[in-house]
């Protein structure tokens, strides 16, 4: 489909689209999130390899921008062309939940923010936050029907708003940093464990904070310049990536371990307090929310166009392939916001409703994660698209099997408990798929594929069995 030339996205806005979904939530909590497993060399190494692992995954959608410039719906579009129909859905299907899990997440934190003013929000998960939340997941759904050119205009303002409160905190805490309090910090403490249960202790909170680095691939439909998708990508990771390292280390310069450990979040607001007195918590909390509204516009965007794409490519029903007359998909954004509200109800049953939305996310992207850099490694190595253009075939190669490596360890890092998890949302989900077979007639899965859906099917059982009798806890 052919956008309008009056719906086209320019660099800066598909850079601010990869910004304003990767600086949300997690940058505003890595003091004391970090600050409970880890001290200072701990942290240098797990943003080093989450860095170089991400950057990695940069270059893979870089290049799978220019050698695929006919898979326009990112994330999935590859995972289809490259495994079939059935991984190309799942590959959806996961980034889809991730997005509706990530904008749960947002709205628990907003109102858990309040909550330090007005008790009646709580942490975010009373019934009054819940209504809350819920009026402005419906406002911002009828801001979208009114047209994606018009929210991803106000997306960039919103980025631009959100990173100066960033910005000034790392200046004002910059002027407080202590080399003796750094120095404390940097090797964690005898309580922090090893170095290597430090680093690992890390690594889902890492992939919490660079999810949305597809934000310009999935939206390369929009993009007025092709090209402009690989560079918009590598900018906004490369921008990002400084912001999230200086917040980290330069709060261990600020408290002790300990301190930043018992921090309410968001936690950086307690490590500015620390240094400029209570205005600058409240400044911080003001910062957080504009933050999180906006990151919550680029995540509600990102999540009906997943599912509008993927129908549109015949792996989703072609019931979310409709579009209302300013070009929105609106039946996929209908569904997106029913999810939503059923998780933000369903926050009322779970004590920590952030933590489980923060580690179910970053569970559930590493497959499609790791689908996108499998699908350039098989590209090189088969050598498909680089007859012509044979040049840069072995770096592509190297990158792409980095990221491959990269994506794998961090599933083992994040352990069996929220892999079984994420399995208890792809087999039901799997009806989306099974629907969208039989309205195209077609076999509802190879060989292959049955085999994957009936380990699916086995690990939520398993997962849930273990639920049921306590063996694992949400």
């Amino acid at each position: 489909m052919t956008q309008p030339t009056d719906q086209k996205f320019a660099l800066p806005t598909l850079t601010a689209m990869v910004v304003g979904s990767m600086v949300g939530a997690g940058i505003f909590s890595l003091p004391q999130t970090f600050g409970r497993v880890t001290g200072g060399l701990g942290a240098l190494i797990a943003w080093g390899i989450a860095g170089g692992g991400m950057l990695m995954l940069a270059f893979v959608f870089q290049t799978l921008s220019r050698r695929k410039p006919d898979l326009d719906a990112g994330v999935f579009a590859y995972a289809k062309d490259g495994f079939g129909n059935y991984l190309g859905f799942a590959s959806a299907l996961g980034y889809w939940t991730v997005c509706c899990l990530g904008n749960v997440s947002y709205w628990v934190l907003i109102k858990s923010t309040l909550g330090a003013l007005f008790p009646v929000f709580g942490d975010g998960n009373t019934v009054i936050a819940v209504a809350v939340s819920s009026l402005g997941v419906w406002t911002v759904h009828f801001l979208i029907l009114r047209g994606v050119r018009e929210a991803a205009a106000l997306n960039t303002i919103v980025t631009v708003a959100k990173i100066i409160p960033i910005l000034l905190f790392l200046v004002f805490v910059g002027f407080g940093f202590k080399a003796e309090v750094f120095a404390a910090n940097f090797w964690g403490g005898a309580d922090a464990g090893g170095l290597f249960d430090q680093v690992r202790g890390t690594m889902l909170v890492t992939v919490f904070v660079f999810v949305g680095i597809e934000g310009a691939s999935v939206y390369s439909r929009y993009a007025r310049r092709r090209s402009d998708v690989g560079l918009a990508t590598l900018m906004g990771f490369l921008g990002v990536l400084c912001l999230l390292v200086l917040v980290t280390m330069l709060s261990y310069g600020v408290l002790l371990r300990p301190e930043l450990a018992g921090l309410r979040n968001p936690s950086m607001a307690g490590v500015l307090q620390a240094v400029v007195g209570p205005w600058g918590a409240v400044f911080i909390s003001i910062g957080l929310i504009v933050s999180v509204l906006g990151a919550y516009l680029s995540w509600s965007l990102l999540a009906a166009e997943v599912l509008f794409s993927a129908a549109r490519m015949e792996t989703m029903p072609a019931f979310l392939a409709a579009e209302n007359r300013n070009g929105v998909p609106f039946a996929a954004l209908w569904l997106t916001n029913l999810l939503v509200q059923f998780f933000l109800i369903m926050t009322l049953f779970a004590e920590q409703a952030f933590l489980l939305a923060l580690k179910l996310t970053s569970s559930m992207i590493l497959l499609p994660y790791l689908l996108v850099a499998a699908y350039a490694l098989k590209l090189a190595w088969s050598g498909e698209t680089y007859a012509a253009q044979p040049k840069g075939r072995w770096t592509d190669l190297v990158r792409a099997a980095l990221a491959t490596l990269y994506t794998v360890g961090l599933i083992y890092a994040g352990g069996l408990k929220f892999l079984l998890l994420s399995l208890v949302i792809y087999a039901p989900g799997t009806a989306l798929f099974i629907l969208a077979q039989r309205e195209r007639g077609q076999p509802i899965f190879t060989p292959p594929e049955r085999l994957l859906f009936a380990a699916a099917v086995a690990g939520a059982g398993t997962a849930i069995f273990a639920l049921a009798t306590g063996r694992i806890s949400v």
